[in-house]
């Protein structure tokens, strides 16, 4: 397996995630999803917003945008006011990423991506360095989420998934994938 082919497998790996974490949370009732919790951020949606919002910085980093810190203007530490515009937007986000992915052959993880953090300056980093330091990012708060789950009286899905040829796991990967780039969920 290339680099770039193992980049383009953690993209997609980061979606079903987030896609299985998303779906446990829509099975907790308002005032559950709600609740405060112990964990770096308050509670569930906080947490859930914060991955979304970083997302979209390196994003924007990876894909050129220049806008830097300003993809966080007006929009608050919650942008959306419901888990199902949340999870929109996050499975608009994990479609930009794969597609950026995928875009991406080996040579292309060495370009420099500038990630510009005001009030510290610019950092030139490899598009390698960006993308393992969002993957590690997503993964580190999705472990927060799945905590707070566990105290909530849901279960927490399985998130660390292991996608070989002819396991189910894969196939409803491959089922989930082709829905939701025909749009569905």
């Amino acid at each position: 397996m290339t680099l770039a082919a193992s980049v383009r497998a953690q993209a997609r790996n980061n979606a079903w995630s987030n896609h299985r974490l998303h779906a446990a949370c829509a099975r907790l009732d308002e005032p559950t999803y709600r609740a405060a919790r112990v964990s770096f951020f308050p509670s569930i949606p906080p947490t859930l917003s914060h991955i979304l919002l970083v997302d979209w910085y390196y994003l924007d980093a990876l894909e050129g945008g220049g806008k830097g810190y300003g993809v966080f203007d007006d929009v608050g530490d919650e942008p959306y006011a419901t888990l199902t515009e949340l999870t929109s937007a996050q499975r608009a986000a994990d479609r930009r990423l794969i597609a950026s992915c995928d875009g991406r052959a080996d040579r292309d993880l060495a370009s420099i991506v500038v990630l510009d953090r005001p009030e510290r300056g610019s950092f030139p980093e490899p598009a390698l360095a960006v993308l393992n330091h969002l993957f590690t990012h997503q993964i580190h708060h999705r472990g927060q989420v799945h905590a707070m789950l566990a105290g909530s009286g849901s279960e927490p899905p399985q998130l660390d998934e292991f996608f070989l040829a002819g396991r189910t796991s894969c196939a409803i990967w491959h089922a989930w994938e082709s829905s939701v780039h025909r749009g569905g969920t």
